[in-house]
């Protein structure tokens, strides 16, 4: 990993089993963790083949493998790809830098129909390789295939510069949102749900 993340700088040890603690608490409690897998189901054909970018302890492929999906999962933090291999059998969960992602070289030549960023991923990653994280989740991509993308606003990447890297990427920006349920977006919003897609042609 050339750059370590932000997750691993900015965090630690400790607080990666407490990530790990808390989600699994909540599932336990029954608290509904399924809200982004629910929109990317949406938007894609059923046992669509999906990327979960930063899939963390794996609630979100997780949700998607159960209903239908074949799911591939992707963290840098091998504490939470431990826990999501341990919790969620049934998808691949890998460990990988988005920055430097390379699935065909780790066995997972085909491309996917959709990808998903939840979670804040898009802060966590290496500072200043956000526009490669995204280059590269477009180039694991298949013609006409989407990405989907929230992060919080106060998080220290403009919207107006993530729109730039999309573009430079070769996505096209076709929907924003304020919540993985589809509240309006306002420019005073607080979260951002980005819909891109890869151009068919």
């Amino acid at each position: 990993m050339a750059n370590p993340t932000r997750w691993a700088t900015d965090t630690g040890p400790e607080h990666s089993q407490w990530y790990i603690d808390r989600f699994r608490k909540l599932a336990a409690e029954g608290a509904d963790l399924a809200g982004e897998a629910r929109l990317v189901d949406a938007m894609v054909p059923p046992g669509s083949r999906i990327l979960d970018a930063g899939s963390g302890t794996g609630r979100v492929g997780a949700a998607l493998a159960a209903r239908g999906h074949t799911v591939v999962g992707v963290d840098a933090d091998p504490a939470l790809v431990a826990a999501a291999r341990t919790d969620y059998p049934g998808p691949r969960w890998l460990v990988a830098d988005l920055a430097e992602l390379d699935l065909p070289a780790l066995g997972e030549p085909e491309p996917f129909d959709a990808a998903v960023l939840a979670g804040n991923v898009l802060a966590f990653v290496a500072a200043g390789t956000e526009p490669e994280v995204l280059r590269r989740l477009a180039g694991h991509l298949r013609p006409d295939g989407v990405l989907a993308v929230g992060f919080g606003t106060d998080r220290g990447y403009p919207l107006t510069a993530f729109d730039a890297d999309a573009v430079a990427a070769g996505l096209r920006l076709e929907h924003r949102f304020a919540t993985w349920d589809l509240r309006p977006w306002r420019d005073d919003a607080d979260f951002a749900v980005t819909i891109l897609r890869r151009p068919a042609a």
